[in-house]
């Protein structure tokens, strides 16, 4: 099949767990003989002069990064109009190259591509699918109160209601998706994310002394980090001098340094910042424990991360990670927010070390049967293949609700 993607991240611009996985899934569905073009970006502040637009070929993968526009917008301060600015530059650079090509089928990766996407699909009568990675109500714990909240949403719904397949990248999320767009959970297709194990694992010569841990994500609230600290006090009394590595970037962290002086754990807490992949790599082949604290968390791909490269997993119940992580086989869980119940499970895994290493074991091998690329290449290119495209139709806005859409209080 001739398939064109659009992503607002694509490899080296890459913000999180979206860009790796829209590059791993495009080369597998390239060396499985489908014809890919994804249509991503230049990175943020550059423009036509620095960074052109090009069209490349890596990985058997065709490639074109569009050019940022003139217009000074910022994509922190002025999202919306950057994400309609980044919509409008992907339309005159695909247009080029719809001249001489046309797509079987558009996959568009969460709402920030939703304009471009649905755009194109109306252009070419091929269907759409659209990966819905999060959605903005469960990033804010089912909260839609703010204006930039509300018209996120709002585009979300959009794209859900105008696709013609709808993909999320676990049940949890599907049951979210259906509920929060008033789809039937029957035409929401899961297929899960998944990882190369083989170039993730290390050998390194483990340190000996007090156990150190390791937190690897983006730093925000949603991603529980700050319930890692305030549990850290009683994970060192269980396991004195226990230390917390936190290898990632995010709008929390001067808030989490904070958050360690108050709990007195600031020496022992390592805000490394952004880490290189093979930092990282070294930094899990080390540690005692990864610790995933997510309190919203439509995946975790850094537990298929960690499980690659071997490291004992603990991590919440939270959305996917219910599912990645099988408490007692595969890694040790506890319920999203609760601090005593995550400093319980860190201690049991430091507690007994070999079964630790045992439940890391499987959880590597669960790695090459339930999270392999060409399976979920081949997944994904079922979803393309039964989709059917709709004609154009214009639908209207949605109610915004004006409580938590979740039921919580």
């Amino acid at each position: 099949m001739r398939v064109l993607m659009l992503s607002w991240e694509y490899p080296p611009v890459v913000v999180g767990g979206l860009g790796r996985h829209v590059h791993a899934l495009a080369t597998a569905l390239a060396d499985a003989g489908h014809d890919v073009v994804v249509v991503a970006r230049q990175p943020t502040g550059s423009d036509a002069h620095t960074h052109p637009t090009t069209l490349e070929r890596h990985d058997g993968v065709r490639v074109l990064r569009v050019a940022e526009d003139p217009p000074h917008l910022e994509f922190v301060r002025d999202l919306v109009a950057w994400t309609l600015g980044l919509g409008h530059a992907m339309l005159r650079a695909a247009g080029t190259l719809l001249r001489g090509w046309s797509p079987d089928v558009v996959h568009a990766h969460d709402w920030l591509v939703a304009h471009a996407a649905i755009t194109v699909a109306d252009l070419t009568g091929a269907p759409l699918v659209a990966t819905l990675h999060a959605t903005e109500a469960g990033r804010h714990g089912g909260w839609l109160s703010q204006t930039l909240n509300q018209q996120v949403h709002s585009v979300e719904w959009w794209l859900a209601r105008r696709a013609d397949a709808v993909i999320t990248c676990s049940e949890a999320m599907r049951t979210e998706v259906s509920g929060l767009f008033d789809l039937d959970p029957d035409d929401v297709a899961v297929v899960h994310n998944g990882i190369d194990p083989a170039s993730w694992l290390r050998t390194v010569e483990r340190r000996t002394g007090p156990p150190t841990l390791l937190y690897l994500g983006r730093l925000e609230w949603e991603k529980g980090v700050h319930d890692l600290v305030a549990a850290l006090p009683a994970i060192r009394r269980a396991h004195p001098g226990t230390t917390l590595d936190v290898a990632g970037t995010g709008s929390c962290s001067d808030w989490l340094a904070e958050r360690a002086r108050a709990a007195r754990v600031r020496r022992s807490v390592r805000l490394l910042g952004h880490v290189d992949d093979a930092t990282l790599r070294d930094l899990l082949a080390g540690t005692d424990a990864a610790v995933l604290p997510s309190r919203y968390e439509p995946f975790g791909i850094t537990a298929l991360e960690a499980a690659a490269a071997g490291a004992p997993l603990v991590a919440s119940r939270a959305g996917g990670l219910g599912e990645v992580v099988v408490d007692g086989v595969t890694g040790l869980s506890f319920d999203p927010g609760d601090v005593p119940g995550l400093a319980r499970a860190v201690a049991r895994c430091l507690d007994d070390p070999a079964a630790a290493r045992t439940r890391a074991d499987a959880a590597r091998a669960r790695l090459a049967t339930d999270f392999a690329w060409p399976a979920i290449a081949d997944r994904t290119a079922e979803v393309y293949a039964t989709a059917r495209p709709a004609p154009p139709r214009d639908l209207g806005r949605p109610k915004i609700p004006t409580g938590n859409v979740f039921g919580l209080t």
